[in-house]
């Protein structure tokens, strides 16, 4: 039994696997939800500082390293979050040893593939964003700032491990601190580098480096303080395995998954730039606003994978089900009044952007279509994530691979139907959510995931 200072140290742990559902998935869906708006916001305060003071060609450049970057980060954060589920079942089984085992080993795993993921950049960043046939105006701008951001992959990456780590331990809140605490020190070094130093695109990616480093220091040291499982020993560094087996089996599903679905949206943003720049910025709006109506989607499944993964290691799959009604319902409330907003307030939503008819008329469009199937893209969320949780990741894989081909094939056939014309485009996403949240609750109903323990102390007999 825990001692009184170290219930101190560790007073942000949330042990899942005991209490009300909803009141533990709530409590730790809300500060990721926070996190997860205060880093819209500071995309865009970085946006308007690169785009007023450095040029449209400078903005343009930094958002061509978009598709590298992005891929880059589902392989290290798709390997976190792989870690942080083995961390969760090991909580959950209170196999404290092996915890810190999984610290110890994830310290060099994830770091050097973003080494080596830097390198490459580094040496071949021009390569890939030819590749990519990006404008040559914007090229040597571009790798400019993929080199100089290839300098914080393995910062990115170490901080990307402790937020993971610690998620899985119930602790939501400490990550939420050191990303806003990295977004202002971003914020804070664009002025700097950009506005006073006149680095241009180079003081741009410098500052995402360098927040990226004083950050991670920051929460290692942090995590050290207030959390006794990351006081480790020198044998807990030792390489283990198993636990490098667990990660790849885990990791790599979940890095793949994400780059899939990325390539399905380059895809169907070519189509998109197909039907003139009016419906390009009626769609952009589009993903602007629903950028923002993901966020609470993706809090509560990132809560219910923790949750699983505790409930999973500690055998109570029977609180698993019992979560994943409360996270259904919260979920499915939430899709009803966006759809009831959407249906008769689209169009005051919309002209806050701008008041062009034609790019109002195809936004509002948008948005009635889509928000049909939000209560699909709900189902998603929360069934991928436990299914991640549980450590069902390759199906989770293969859903990615769906989501992809399903963008893919429909969002050109779809357009070319005269009655449906560019509401295929709209189409071709809810169609795509319906599919997939309807593969994830077909799945979750076979049940395979009760039997993927990834430790070996399960306590309750599977039902």
């Amino acid at each position: 039994m825990e001692n009184e200072p170290l219930k101190k140290r560790n007073k942000y742990v949330k042990d899942m696997t005991q209490g009300e559902p909803l009141f533990l998935l709530f409590g730790f869906a809300i500060p990721l939800l926070i996190g997860n708006l205060f880093q819209q916001t500071y995309n865009l305060v970085d946006s308007i500082i690169v785009g007023r003071h450095v040029g449209k060609v400078a903005l343009g450049a930094v958002g061509s390293t978009g598709p590298i970057s992005t891929l880059i980060n589902s392989l290290t954060s798709g390997l976190s979050i792989g870690i942080g589920i083995i961390v969760a079942h090991y909580f959950g089984a209170k196999e404290d040893n092996k915890i810190k085992n999984t610290i110890g080993n994830s310290y060099y795993i994830v770091p050097l593939v973003a080494l080596s993921m830097g390198i490459m950049c580094f040496l071949f960043g021009e390569y890939f964003l030819n590749l990519l046939h990006t404008p040559k105006d914007t090229l040597e701008y571009a790798v400019i700032y993929l080199r100089t951001i290839s300098i914080g992959f393995i910062p990115t990456s170490f901080f990307n491990i402790l937020s993971s780590i610690l998620r899985a331990l119930g602790d939501s809140k400490t990550p939420l601190i050191f990303l806003i605490i990295s977004c202002i020190i971003n914020i804070f070094l664009d002025l700097i580098f950009v506005m006073k130093l006149n680095l241009g695109v180079m003081g741009v990616g410098v500052a995402t480096a360098l927040s990226k480093c004083i950050s991670a220091f920051l929460c290692f040291i942090y995590a050290n303080l207030s959390n006794s499982y990351f006081n480790l020993n020198l044998k807990d560094f030792y390489y283990n395995n198993e636990i490098f087996k667990k990660v790849i089996k885990v990791g790599i599903p979940m890095a793949l998954q994400n780059s899939f679905i990325a390539l399905s949206l380059i895809a169907i943003q070519r189509v998109v730039n197909g039907f003139g720049s009016d419906f390009v910025t009626g769609y952009t709006i589009v993903k602007r606003i629903e950028l923002v109506i993901h966020h609470p989607f993706m809090s509560l499944g990132a809560a219910m994978a923790t949750y699983t993964g505790q409930n999973i290691g500690a055998g109570k799959v029977s609180r698993v089900k019992l979560g994943f009604i409360r996270a259904i319902l919260c979920s499915s409330g939430f899709s009803l009044f966006m759809f009831i907003l959407f249906q008769n307030f689209a169009s005051n939503i919309v002209k806050i952007f701008g008041n062009d008819p034609n790019v109002v008329k195809y936004a509002v469009r948008g948005l009635r279509v889509t928000s049909t199937f939000y209560v699909f893209l709900g189902f998603i969320h929360v069934t991928r994530n436990l299914l991640n949780g549980a450590g069902d990741t390759k199906f989770c894989m293969l859903n990615g691979v769906i989501e992809c081909i399903s963008r893919v094939c429909l969002s050109k056939p779809l357009t070319m139907i005269p009655f449906i014309g560019l509401n295929g485009v709209w189409l071709t996403g809810g169609i795509t959510w319906l599919f997939n949240g309807s593969f994830c609750i077909i799945r979750y109903k076979l049940g395979k995931w009760k039997n993927i323990s990834l430790s070996k102390n399960p306590n309750e007999v599977i039902t």
